[in-house]
């Protein structure tokens, strides 16, 4: 707990609020966006943590958000529900769709529920994660900008494009994984930026088409995706069902409404909520059990399940609290002064 500055998570929630407001953020938006930035850096995820109140200050700063939308909830079909974010971010805009989503996956069994016009910055997890809380199933996905180049390619086409999953897992935290279809999620290059480290030459090529291993020329370049063309295919996948099924903007669409301010993507997202006990009824525990018995011959083995290290670095933050690096925390105190 050296080298750097250390927050109980009390105060780093604090700290984050008061920052996004004195950058111009509503107080809803900046209580919503600031659980979203403590819950990365309690779970010992840095790349989606407290580093990223920089990026959306600057997002802020830039004109890219709107600091005080309010978002509007209309039901386009019995299962469906949409929110329009009003071009604010997306976490206040998920927290006003999120009863109506959970309410109609228990009704109809399963349910879908559109951001439209949000701007997006953060990890999908804890969204899955807050619904597989209430016993659903659940499955997001969103486009950001384009910075990732397809399979067999080298200019950029998609976006990082991340896919999360939630499980209920009754008595216990839910089974969780969220990951970027890219080979690396964006930020933790830039973290690499930051501190004057090498990537490895297979996270990304340079602007010329080359692969690099220095971070600046990928964030200038292009990414790739993870998998070679599986990760390719996924991530069209994602821009499909996140972008003209719903509706919203594509990663390059995204990209050229940013018009190089800088800012982070804009577009929209799919929620996909399903209630176990729609398919399962009164059997819904006895097979609930057996995804157990396969989770428990994961472990057995030695394999880690996902989510396993969020869980236990939070466990740690939450008796010790963080430690945030001192460069970082410099820059946190410079936002609003």
């Amino acid at each position: 707990m050296s080298d750097g500055v250390h927050l109980t998570l009390d105060a780093l929630r604090t700290l984050a609020r008061s920052k996004l407001v004195a950058v111009g953020l509503a107080p809803d938006h900046a209580a919503a966006v600031a659980e979203t930035m403590v819950a990365g850096e309690r779970d010992g995820c840095a790349s989606h943590g407290i580093y990223r109140l920089l990026v959306a200050a600057n997002s802020i700063a830039k004109g890219v958000v709107v600091p005080d939308a309010v978002p509007v909830v209309s039901e386009p079909a019995r299962a469906l529900v949409r929110v329009d974010g009003g071009g604010g971010f997306a976490q206040l805009a998920f927290e006003r769709g999120r009863p109506l989503l959970v309410d109609k996956a228990r009704a109809f069994g399963i349910a879908a529920l559109a951001l439209n016009h949000v701007v997006h910055f953060a990890a999908l997890w804890p969204e899955v994660e807050a619904l597989a809380s209430e016993g659903l199933v659940a499955l997001a996905f969103t486009p950001s900008h384009a910075w990732v180049a397809p399979a067999g390619g080298t200019k950029p086409v998609f976006g990082t494009n991340p896919i999360a999953f939630g499980w209920p897992r009754p008595g216990r935290d839910p089974f969780v994984f969220d990951f970027a279809t890219s080979a690396v999620a964006r930020g933790e290059i830039e973290l690499h930026r930051r501190a004057g480290k090498p990537v490895p030459d297979d996270w990304g090529y340079d602007a010329d088409g080359l692969p690099t291993t220095e971070a600046e020329k990928v964030l200038a370049g292009a990414m790739r995706t993870f998998g070679g063309h599986k990760g390719s295919a996924l991530a069209a996948m994602v821009e499909l069902v996140a972008g003209p099924l719903i509706g919203d903007m594509t990663s390059a669409d995204s990209i050229a409404a940013d018009g190089g301010r800088g800012g982070s993507p804009i577009g929209g997202e799919l929620v996909i909520a399903v209630d176990p006990a729609g398919f399962l009824g009164e059997a819904v525990a006895e097979h609930l059990a057996r995804a157990e018995a396969m989770f428990a011959s994961i472990e057995g083995q030695g394999a880690r399940l996902p989510s396993s290290r969020r869980y236990a670095a939070r466990a740690r933050s939450l008796a010790q609290g963080v430690t945030i690096p001192q460069a970082l925390y410099d820059d946190i105190m410079r936002i609003g002064a």
